[in-house]
């Protein structure tokens, strides 16, 4: 069965895009990847490059009247986010043949094939597969953010409808950047999936296959099937900001720096084709920011760490 992912960023995100593109050629080459582009010159800018096994989508051709009601309402992050409930059925929508569908976030890259999850997915039986987060005790936030992550969300076409219109019914009535009432974003939803639609999904059952800075610390690198590469920026021509997460020297060595390389490889891509590479601006609240520096503080002794800036 051929493999069918979809990801949506806008020309900020482009070598964020590219480079996960180039790690699905390596570890999943007969897998499309549906991109749906979130400004149009992110579209123009992938059309010229004409990447392989990839569909491309004008966030125009794909929004419905409920999403344009609520677009004025939410900023460029939100409306993303808004967004996302709604990608697998684009996909469904458009090609008869996909009989399953993964939502990835534009910051994923994968290390190695993705095929031991989609095997934990068909052993449950289950419709969906959702990823804890398994934070590292200095970083957990479920209770803001959420026990699971919006990040690599696979949806099987037969069995996940009821999933899949929930979500988008309660993302478009609210989804916002800053947590309430229980809620965060389109994320925190998803705490309550297993208790109500019980075995229609299923959690992952290794969850150092999806690892993020978040939860560096409590696993091995070798484990990782996919890293998501959280508020990691690029600050300048030759310059990214990872953020404040302590990670293990491993990690570095074996999971940051391929990624820069692919992420040099993506912005070389860009630049030849004869266009700009935008900076990445941190897209951090105080509050958040004073938090993760005070755990960067507390715990960076307890092993190696990266710095906050690395070149590429």
């Amino acid at each position: 069965m051929t493999e069918h992912y979809i990801t949506l960023f806008d020309s900020g995100f482009l070598p964020n895009g590219i480079a996960l593109h180039a790690s699905l050629r390596r570890h999943d080459p007969d897998s499309v990847l549906w991109i749906l582009c979130m400004d149009d010159t992110c579209f123009d800018i992938l059309d010229t490059l004409a990447l392989e096994r990839v569909r491309l989508l004008r966030l125009a051709d794909v929004e419905t009247p409920e999403l344009l009601a609520i677009k004025a309402s939410r900023s460029v992050g939100e409306y993303c986010w808004t967004m996302t409930p709604f990608t697998s059925d684009i996909v469904f929508d458009r090609d008869d043949s996909a009989k399953r569908v993964t939502y990835l976030d534009a910051d994923m890259w994968f290390l190695r094939s993705p095929a031991p999850i989609f095997a934990d997915l068909e052993s449950s039986g289950a419709a969906s597969l959702i990823t804890p987060h398994a934070y590292s005790n200095e970083h957990d936030q479920a209770l803001e953010y959420g026990i699971y992550c919006v990040q690599f969300m696979p949806f099987i076409r037969s069995g996940s409808d009821s999933i899949r219109a929930r979500w988008k019914e309660q993302c478009i009535n609210w989804c916002f950047a800053e947590p309430d009432s229980g809620r965060f974003g389109d994320q925190k939803y998803l705490d309550d999936w297993p208790a109500t639609f019980g075995s229609q999904v299923h959690v992952e059952s290794q969850p150092g296959w999806t690892q993020g800075p978040w939860n560096a610390t409590r696993f091995q690198a070798s484990e990782a099937i996919t890293f998501h590469f959280h508020r990691l920026r690029i600050t300048g021509p030759d310059v990214v900001n990872v953020g404040t997460y302590r990670l293990p020297g491993e990690h570095v060595r074996d999971v940051y720096e391929p990624y820069l390389k692919d992420l040099r490889a993506a912005v070389n891509k860009i630049s030849d084709a004869g266009h700009d590479v935008k900076i990445q601006q941190q897209p951090l609240s105080g509050l958040a920011l004073a938090k993760d520096k005070l755990a960067f503080r507390l715990h960076n002794w307890r092993s190696p760490f990266t710095p906050y800036s690395l070149r590429f």
